[in-house]
């Protein structure tokens, strides 16, 4: 039996999450993705090498199909995920360069978080990175999952006062510099970016 997952017209990262969730469901059917990108043809490839399972490709048209089967249990194991996960975010782009390609892929980056299996415990927002938590921003929706999911979202008070966004603030808490650095010190795994 085969389970498909069309990602045809769908950018980074649907592919790869609609994938990974038909591969966490463990029903050891082969599973067929069509995308019609290479971009998506090439996320989908290296996420089915890292999860262990073989995979090719058929060419049909414009479309993509990658055919993955899991291969025989044990030769991937997972990694040990840490107890606490704290994420500082200090910009309201991802990256620099160009703000507009930076805001589409911190939009995507906190996307994919909230589909992924991890413990992260904190979102603290620093400097420009408080506007992802203010009026406005177009990822409140994927920061309120993450506080439906547990994870403590904190945005630096000075940080809100400066730009002017106190009362602006939609989602998460006022935090200060030394309950943020606590936190940070004390967490399993710090990502900083």
């Amino acid at each position: 039996m085969s389970r498909t997952v069309d990602a045809r017209g769908l950018s980074c990262p649907q592919p790869v999450i609609l994938t990974k969730r038909v591969m966490d469901e463990k029903t050891g059917d082969e599973i067929i993705t069509l995308v019609d990108n290479p971009t998506s043809l090439e996320n989908v490839c290296k996420l089915a090498k890292s999860q262990g399972y073989r995979f090719t490709v058929e060419e049909l048209g414009a479309v993509q199909h990658i055919h993955m089967l899991k291969e025989s249990a044990g030769l991937n194991v997972e990694p040990a995920l840490p107890q606490n996960i704290a994420i500082l975010v200090k910009s309201q782009f991802f990256g620099e360069g160009s703000d507009e390609l930076g805001a589409v892929l911190m939009k995507s980056f906190l996307y994919t978080l909230t589909e992924s299996v991890s413990r992260i415990s904190h979102l603290i927002f620093m400097n420009s990175g408080v506007y992802l938590c203010s009026e406005g921003s177009p990822v409140l929706d994927y920061l309120r999952e993450f506080e439906r999911q547990g994870v403590q979202i904190l945005s630096c008070g000075t940080c809100l006062d400066y730009f002017s966004l106190k009362e602006k603030l939609q989602v998460g808490e006022v935090t200060n510099m030394y309950n943020a650095t606590e936190i940070l010190l004390n967490a399993g795994k710090t990502i900083v970016f």
